[in-house]
């Protein structure tokens, strides 16, 4: 997930350096909302770990 984050970014970026507002701010809201989906997620699962009583591995 953190990956289509990184690619609706980037192609933020580029339409944004382009001249294409619209297609860019859509495109940087996707990545904002994938980004903090992920970030969720990851603390879900730290949290699943936690509780199970596994640290995680070293």
């Amino acid at each position: 997930m953190l990956y289509w984050a990184v690619v609706c970014l980037i192609i933020a970026i580029i339409a944004g350096v382009l001249g294409f507002g619209g297609i860019a701010g859509t495109a940087a809201g996707i990545a904002k909302v994938l980004f903090f989906i992920f970030l969720i997620l990851l603390v879900v699962s730290l949290v699943a770990n936690a509780v199970r009583g596994r640290g995680p591995k070293i």
